[in-house]
């Protein structure tokens, strides 16, 4: 598809959704070259054991293991060097920023229809802010569609709903599976009439001018660039620790990473809300796919894979970090879990990825989705190789890997730990977190969380009633953003 000038500017004349390609859906696992090659490697590996406990004539089991440990090694030492080169391609780069006054220089009638998709399920105890945020927007009421998509069966949140009129619409998502946001979205999406159309989850504060800045930006930019994202920023990072590390995790992506992603012009993965779309791109690539559990993540791949762009704008909306521990990993192990589905995804054809995003992109791609989640699914036997030596020395750990295999590790771990402690850093000084700095230094920990979930998230996927199982995540959890500790007296007091 070729964008011209946008045909949707209608309040009355709803999107066409084209069909999703199946071979970009998360609906089955794994493809049949993929099921083959799973297969393949773990017989070469047992193959080789066979043969040198037959006659010698493999590699030993400790050669084996090296190699594998050797492999690692290398994916951790490549995901890290292009983490940190993308927060130093992030440093001073050109971002997307439109001041208060260009946000208003175009006139309420020439504004085009903007449709809101608001995902709904158990959110009645933050209902009524939401509401309250969502119509102080800064956008001409007659031209702005909200959608609140609420599932049939949600009682809790229906019976929490005021009376409302234009521009709020109600729309109910019949109970059927797969039961995800991107089902209810696509849902949404087929009743939008808006030129634009953006989402905003129950918990988001957005600019009030954040759907002018986006008309701007698109007026802006040219055709192929069919969707910005604003930076999302945490309210709460001050209640406890785990807010502390979730906030600069945050700080460090969409204030960094992501931008370094924009600057290089490398596939960019949509955080989960505030992603503002051409209505008309939206629409021909199918819209989401309601199967991958991080959607997000998945469209901005299928968006590269068009040839298209997504540019990173300067305008924020804060959101609620977790701050329950259990709350925390059923999030992340979902966000995991999408980030493992929309890699084995777009991996299914190789060769087709290989040529409709090049190779830089599609290293990027992999380094991007594929190897942080490997890493992270690794770092529990890594770090119990690290306890086997402070606790035995040398003995056992040399007698099982060759020099240059247990010191390139050892250096790769040490030096690998404080570059990205550094990044994390970097985030937050970024981001004005400075109280969050010294917090860094026990990040190490938030990542053992992470292997947690990750563990569960791989789990799930290995189920097929849990691999499209959508595990919500508990909002309203800290009472108010006013409430919030000044960061100067935290300063004060540690």
């Amino acid at each position: 598809m070729t964008l011209t000038e946008p045909a949707l500017g209608s309040a009355t004349s709803p999107i066409q959704i084209m069909p999703m390609d199946d071979e970009l859906s998360a609906r089955r696992v794994l493809s049949r070259g993929q099921v083959i090659a799973g297969a393949v490697v773990p017989a070469v590996f047992a193959a080789g054991l066979a043969l040198h406990a037959a006659a010698g004539l493999g590699p030993s089991p400790g050669r084996l293991a090296e190699t594998v440990v050797t492999a690692i090694t290398a994916v951790y030492l490549v995901s890290l060097v292009f983490r940190a080169a993308m927060v130093a391609a992030a440093w001073n780069s050109p971002v997307l920023d439109l001041g208060e006054g260009e946000a208003c220089r175009v006139p309420d009638g020439e504004l085009p229809v903007y449709t809101v998709l608001v995902p709904l399920y158990r959110e009645a105890n933050v209902l009524p802010d939401l509401l309250d945020r969502l119509a102080h927007l800064d956008y001409p009421a007659d031209r702005l569609q909200i959608l609140l998509l609420i599932e049939a069966d949600d009682e809790e949140t229906q019976a929490a709903l005021p009376d409302l009129g234009p521009p709020f619409e109600v729309v109910r998502i019949p109970p059927s599976a797969p039961r995800t946001k991107p089902k209810a979205c696509n849902v949404g999406l087929a009743q939008a009439r808006g030129e634009f159309v953006v989402i905003y989850d129950a918990e988001d504060r957005p600019d009030r001018d954040q759907l002018r800045k986006a008309v701007l930006a698109f007026r802006s930019l040219p055709d192929r660039v069919v969707c910005v994202q604003a930076e999302l920023q945490y309210w709460n990072p001050w209640t406890n620790w785990l807010t502390r590390c979730f906030a600069a995790e945050y700080a460090t992506t969409f204030s960094l990473w992501l931008r370094g992603l924009d600057r290089l012009r490398l596939a960019i993965p949509l955080g989960g809300t505030s992603n503002h779309f051409r209505g008309d791109a939206l629409a021909a690539l199918g819209g989401w796919d309601p199967y991958n559990v991080t959607e997000d993540a998945d469209l901005g791949i299928r968006i590269a894979r068009r040839g298209w762009e997504v540019r990173m704008m300067a305008s924020v909306t804060e959101e609620e970090a977790n701050s329950r521990l259990g709350n925390w990993v059923r999030q992340r192990s979902r966000w995991i879990k999408g980030y493992l589905q929309t890699w084995l995804v777009h991996t299914r054809h190789p060769l087709r990825l290989w040529r409709q995003l090049g190779t830089r992109r599609t290293l990027a791609f992999h380094l991007t989705m594929g190897f942080p989640t490997l890493t992270t699914l690794a770092n529990p036997f890594f770090w119990t190789l690290t306890l086997v030596y402070l606790c035995t020395g040398t003995r056992y750990i040399q007698a099982m890997f060759a020099p240059p295999t247990l010191y390139c590790g050892v250096t790769t771990m040490i030096v690998g730990n404080l570059l990205m402690v550094y990044c994390a850093m970097a985030g937050c000084l970024e981001r004005g977190l400075f109280p969050a700095v010294r917090t860094m230094v026990t990040i190490p920990l938030y990542w053992g969380l992470m292997s947690v979930a990750a563990y569960k998230a791989l789990y799930q996927l290995a189920r097929p009633s849990r691999r499209h199982f959508w595990e919500l995540t508990e909002h309203g959890l800290v009472e108010s953003a006013h409430h919030r500790p000044d960061p100067q007296s935290l300063l004060a007091t540690g």
